[in-house]
């Protein structure tokens, strides 16, 4: 049974209820009024018609047909309260019930490629009204976290791709070449090499992603940001060095608290970004701090103009600068996808903005602890 007619057996059991104790309560003091009523003195005869009774005989007689009036009037008028009271909170509950009617049929519509149905409700009020919301905010999340699976699966079997077509190209170019000498052979090892490299750090990447993104830290440690920074410098000083490149480091203390390793990351990650997609001769400056209540890690960078209104892409899987998988720049694209997941994941903000004249300004914010 629905709940519908549930509800509807309910509202009509205790309509009916009250119906009968109101009945039985009228029957009561009808009768107790009857009885009040003023009287002759005990043996008196009054005549009534053509006969002589006593009066408590009239007296009985008037509280008897008293209560058989009202109970004639109650039995009739009780079928008609209690069906009159089903067909009301039939009505009623139909009408309480619709939205969520409404909810239910979305859901049951529902399919991966129909995410964009909704309730369409706009009249509604109250927790239906609330209920509705919910639902439709969830459909909305639920579309946009779709949306992202498609792309960046398609995105994902692009970038791999490329390495194993070079791997493929380059073992089927050797083969097929009978004069094949040991300096082909080892420039063969070495594209393979490099094809495999970066075949791995994509996968390194697109699991690290998986692992933060919408995830919340199960453990916690003491972190100082200024700590990270050194490690991170020293991956990419010497890439950095023949670039030509100045690094500037102003570090103070930052604490926080989360995963020392996926900090390093994040750290590591801005300042790769800041040297690969910088121009010949530039800088990098990292700055550590606290700024309010946060933590704060800041990389700024010359390089490349970025238009402002593409900068939040750059936070999406794959999009290096402002040329989305392209081969010209080392990497596997997943370095500031990376970093929004593990801040994200630390309750943190990152946002970035372009700098007049070529560069960005990336900064991160953590939670003090």
């Amino acid at each position: 049974m629905g709940l519908r007619p549930r509800l509807t057996l309910v509202a009509t059991a205790v309509v009916a209820l009250v119906s009968a104790l109101l009945l039985w309560l009228g029957w009561l003091l009808v009768g107790g009024v009857a009885r009040t009523l003023p009287t002759l003195p005990p043996g008196t005869t009054v005549r009534v018609g053509d006969r002589s009774v006593l009066a408590e005989q009239v007296s009985e007689a008037m509280g008897a047909a008293a209560r058989s009036e009202v109970l004639r009037a109650g039995l009739i008028a009780f079928p008609l309260v209690v069906v009159a009271a089903g067909v009301v909170s039939w009505v009623l509950v139909g009408w309480v019930l619709g939205p969520l009617h409404a909810v239910t049929a979305a859901a049951r519509r529902l399919t991966v490629e129909s995410l964009d149905i909704r309730t369409g409700l706009r009249d509604a009020r109250g927790e239906v009204a609330e209920l509705a919301a919910g639902f439709d905010a969830m459909l909305d999340r639920l579309q946009a976290a779709f949306d992202a699976q498609r792309r960046f699966v398609a995105n994902a079997s692009h970038e791999l791709r490329t390495p194993l077509s070079v791997l493929r190209t380059e073992v089927d170019v050797t083969l097929a070449d009978p004069t094949a000498d040991v300096e082909e052979l080892r420039r063969m090892g070495t594209v393979v090499r490099e094809a495999t490299r970066r075949a791995n750090d994509l996968v390194a990447g697109l699991l690290l992603l998986a692992r933060t993104e919408g995830t919340e830290l199960a453990e916690t440690q003491p972190v100082d940001l200024a700590d990270l920074v050194g490690p991170a410098l020293a991956a990419v000083r010497v890439e950095a060095g023949n670039r030509g490149l100045r690094l500037q480091v102003q570090t103070a203390h930052a604490p926080c608290r989360g995963d020392a390793v996926l900090l390093e990351r994040v750290a590591g990650n801005l300042l790769e970004n800041a040297v690969r997609h910088n121009v010949a001769g530039g800088w990098v400056q990292v700055c550590t701090g606290v700024t309010g209540p946060s933590a704060e890690l800041r990389v700024i960078s010359t390089g490349p103009v970025i238009p402002r209104d593409r900068v939040a892409e750059l936070f999406e899987p794959f999009r290096r600068g402002p040329v989305e998988r392209t081969g010209a720049v080392p990497g596997s694209g997943l370095g500031l996808a990376i970093v929004r997941a593990v801040v994200a994941a630390h309750g943190g903000t990152v946002h970035a903005d372009p700098l007049p004249g070529g560069g960005l300004m990336v900064t991160v914010h953590l939670p003090a602890p």
